[in-house]
Order: structure tokens, then C-alpha cells, then sequence
């Protein structure tokens, strides 16, 4: 008798899409679109049959995201190893997959390199250095990092941080040296050397931390940050260059509440931040992703169920959950969760096949 209802609930959901799309999607078409919304974190430096990140990869997974170091034992390697282990298992993950899949990184320079220096990569300096150095410096530097990123098989970097140094006390941008300036200016300048460097080596870049970070007194991965009374409009500024320019593909979420943008939800979660500023008002079209789900100031106050509908529901596109801070998911239980909730009618499969039409769009132009 159940699994009648759930049949019927299900063609249901599969009409409602033919309206939209005019194609009726089965359990595992539907199952496979959720997965391809999906990148996770895994332990691993190689990625063979018997691995469950193999498995998931089979499975439509959109993308990885890949560390140096396990979270629990920093003595012990997570992904990378070197640059010639780290190559095969590139290729390993993208062998597998039957679609283009996203291998991810956060490779900005200073303080937040993957790719270290001891293991055979090229070291970046920090953001505000390099603005120091002037442009030159800074398209020498970022051509070398795009090129050490295209010859290990990373095709996704999360990166430049376009968040404006205001707040000289802010622990988590300011201070480490993660902004290229306060002004917008700066930032704008050197951050579009940046992506220009990447995109001629086909690696895809990702401006953060929407709406912006650079002012908050707190760190989102360590609890719930308010920039209500620090953040400013001037924020904006970087993200309507990069859209009015047609120079981003892709865009991160913060986990920072502003109560003048939404009194309710943190920006990863609503709808007011992700579609009503970002969409409609500065026209952004590209794919939207989360921080990292996992980081204190969600997974503390909203449990995977609360997490993907919300995120989903307010036009995140793709869904991170890099497996560092907390108890390690799964594909599975994400997928599960995200597939009951469009059973129930919490979450439409118009958002599934949008955030898929959006992502194959992005990986089309990156071949």
C-alpha cells in the first residue's frame, strides 16, 4: 500500500515537472540530477573500484572537493600527496564519470593553499600582498597557480575572495590577508587578473563570500556571524562588476545573517539574498554554490532535511559538504533527503532541473 502512495505521489511530481519541461523523469533520473547538485569531501588518495567515492561518482556526483591534510590527524595526507599522486587520482575520479565532473579546491594563496610548496607545487602569496606588488606581479603569480591547477587535473577553484577589507578586526579575511583591499577598486582589479588567469587554463572560478564577509566581527565556521550592523551596500560592488561584465560562472554563498536582507535566514538559506539580490537585482544567471553545509553556523542550528530544502528553495545550485568540520555524510543520505523532500512537495523538481540546466550550461563553455 505504500509504495502505491508513493507511486502515485511520484507521478505526480514527474506530471507537475512534464509542465515545465515537457519530459517525465523516473526515480533514478530524478535521483541522478540531485546527485549531479552534489560536492563532497572524501579521505583518499586514490580512487578505485571499492571506494565509495567511486561508487558515488558512478552515480552522477557533480563534483569533489579536495585537501591536503585529514581534518582529524593534520600529520595524515586527506587527497594530496604530491603532485604526481594527485594527478592520477584526477583522472581516476574523471574516468569514471560520465559527465564532466567538478574537481574543486581552495587554492587562493597565503594562508589558504592546498597545493603546498614542501609537496611540488608552486606557493601563492596572500591577497593583500599581491596587491602590493602591483599587476604584473599579480598576473605572473596567478598565471602560475592557473597552470599548476590544469596540470593536476583540478578544473574548479574556489577562488578570488572578493570580500572588501572594512573591518581591520575581522579574524577569517582581514587579518589573514585574504582581501586584495578595502576598496572595491582594488579588489576588482586584482581579482579580475585572477579569474582571466584561471579561465585560459579552463579552470572555472568561484567569487566569495556573497554578500560579503570582509566586514563581520566572527567566523562562520566556528557558529552564527551577524553583519547586520557592520555590513555595507559597497559590498555589492564586485559581484555587479563580474555579472555586469559577463566574468563569473560561479558564485559562493556566506554563511553571514543580515537582518535588513532577511530577518529570518543566514544568506546560504534565503531566498531574499540568493534570488531576490543576486538573481533579480544584480542579474546574476550562473551557478551558485554553498559554503561549505557543514561549518558551524548551519550545521549547529539546522539539521540536512532544514539544510538542503532552504538552500535549495532560496537558488543555490549546487550543495558543498567538504566533510572537514563534523560527522562525515554521505551521497547517499543526501540524495535520499533531497528526493523525499521533492516527494512531499517541500522542495520542486522545477529547482532540480533548473540547477542542472544551469551547472551543464557552466561545464559546456570549460571542455
Amino acid at each position: 500500500m505504500q509504495k502505491n502512495v508513493l507511486s502515485l505521489v511520484l507521478i505526480f511530481v514527474c506530471f507537475y515537472a512534464n509542465s515545465f519541461a515537457s519530459e517525465v523523469y523516473t526515480k533514478e533520473q530524478i535521483e541522478r540530477m540531485i546527485s549531479r547538485m552534489v560536492i563532497i569531501g572524501f579521505k583518499g588518495e586514490t580512487a578505485n573500484s571499492n571506494d565509495q567515492i567511486y561508487s558515488d561518482v558512478k552515480s552522477g556526483l557533480g563534483g569533489v572537493i579536495l585537501f591536503d591534510k585529514d581534518p582529524t590527524d593534520k600529520s595524515k595526507v586527506k587527497n594530496i600527496k604530491n603532485k604526481e599522486q594527485l594527478k592520477k587520482l584526477t583522472a581516476q575520479l574523471q574516468s569514471v564519470s560520465k559527465q564532466k565532473l567538478l574537481i574543486s579546491i581552495d587554492q587562493e594563496g597565503g594562508i589558504v593553499q592546498r597545493l603546498k610548496k614542501e609537496d611540488g607545487f608552486i606557493d601563492t602569496p596572500k591577497a593583500s600582498n599581491v596587491a602590493i606588488m602591483g599587476e604584473n606581479f599579480a598576473r605572473k603569480t596567478y598565471k602560475s597557480l592557473a597552470l599548476d591547477l590544469k596540470e593536476s587535473g583540478i578544473n574548479n577553484d574556489f577562488a578570488p575572495v572578493v570580500d572588501l577589507a572594512i573591518n581591520k578586526q575581522n579574524k577569517v579575511i582581514v587579518t589573514k590577508g585574504r582581501s586584495f583591499g578595502e576598496s572595491s577598486k582594488e579588489v576588482i582589479k586584482y581579482s579580475s587578473i585572477f579569474v582571466d588567469e584561471l579561465r585560459k587554463q579552463n579552470v572555472i572560478s568561484v567569487l566569495k563570500h556573497f554578500p560579503g564577509h570582509g566586514s563581520s566581527l566572527s567566523d562562520s565556521h566556528l557558529g552564527f556571524v551577524d553583519i547586520t550592523k557592520t555590513w555595507n551596500e559597497k559590498e555589492l560592488e564586485p559581484y555587479r562588476y563580474f555579472i555586469k561584465n559577463n566574468k563569473v560562472d560561479m558564485i559562493m554563498t556566506a554563511h553571514v545573517f543580515n537582518e535588513k536582507l532577511d530577518d529570518k535566514y543566514p544568506a546560504t538559506l534565503s531566498h531574499n539574498v540568493n534570488t531576490k539580490l543576486l538573481r533579480y537585482k544584480l542579474g546574476f544567471d550562473g551557478v551558485l554554490v554553498s559554503d561549505d553545509l557543514q561549518m558551524y553556523a548551519i550545521s549547529k542550528h539546522y539539521d540536512l532535511k532544514q539544510t538542503v530544502t532552504l538552500a535549495i528553495n532560496s537558488g543555490v545550485n549546487m550543495l558543498l559538504f567538504a566533510n572537514q568540520q563534523s560527522k562525515p555524510i554521505n551521497l547517499k543520505q543526501i540524495v535520499d533527503t533531497i528526493y523525499t523532500q521533492i516527494l512531499s512537495e517541500e522542495i520542486s523538481l522545477e529547482e532540480i532541473i533548473k540547477s542542472n540546466k544551469k551547472i551543464d550550461s557552466m561545464m559546456a563553455k570549460y571542455k
